[in-house]
């Protein structure tokens, strides 16, 4: 993934040594992610690596929906870049609207367990509708990663300190109790909750 090597602190020594045995960019990916860095500062504005990361990743045929509110930045960098690559950017379907209603339209469309993986990451309070309505998307054996699980901390120390935080927290323990389920929450960066699909 083109965005989790490089999280909060771009100092950091151990983190720098991490990403530099483990990432391994594409060309593509590498302009998105210095294009990013020299146009807005940091590799944290949205402007499509994920979604590239998966379209990346998936067969010639398959299909990568990537969901935000706002698409200021995706068409000012991102985009430029992506559509490069027509037999990538074919692959990458983004939808500007709220992610709820883009998935609640996949399930009322028939596409419940036809998906492969999901990555959530976005508003806080959605996490735990976001979770119910991917589980119901994906197939048996399809993964979730739900990113900033820990939420700096914040479920362990403060868990009803703020609606963000009370709703990653209820999230994950809709995936812990969840019979449809196996998972791990791995104590990288700001948590990563990865769920496996009965």
């Amino acid at each position: 993934m083109a965005n989790i090597s490089r999280g909060f602190h771009h100092d950091d020594p151990i983190a720098q040594y991490c990403a530099k045995l483990t990432e391994k960019l594409e060309p593509i990916e590498k302009e998105l992610q210095t294009t990013t860095i020299e146009k807005r500062g940091n590799g944290r504005t949205f402007t499509g690596s994920s979604a590239l990361a998966w379209a990346l990743a998936v067969p010639s045929d398959g299909e990568v929906i990537s969901m935000d509110v706002q698409h200021e930045t995706l068409n000012a960098i991102g985009k430029q870049i992506i559509d490069k690559r027509p037999e990538i950017s074919k692959k990458i379907k983004f939808e500007l609207r709220p992610a709820t209603e883009t998935l609640d339209n996949l399930i009322e469309k028939g596409e419940a367990g036809k998906f492969d993986f999901a990555f959530i990451d976005a508003d806080k309070i959605n996490y735990p509708s976001y979770y119910t309505k991917s589980m119901e998307l994906l197939r048996s054996g399809g993964v979730i990663f739900v990113d900033n699980a820990l939420w700096h901390g914040k479920v362990v120390t403060e868990p009803d300190g703020d609606d963000d935080t009370r709703a990653i927290a209820k999230c994950n323990d809709l995936i812990s109790n969840d019979p449809a389920s196996t998972n791990v929450l791995i104590n990288v960066k700001d948590g990563l909750h990865i769920v496996f699909k009965k």
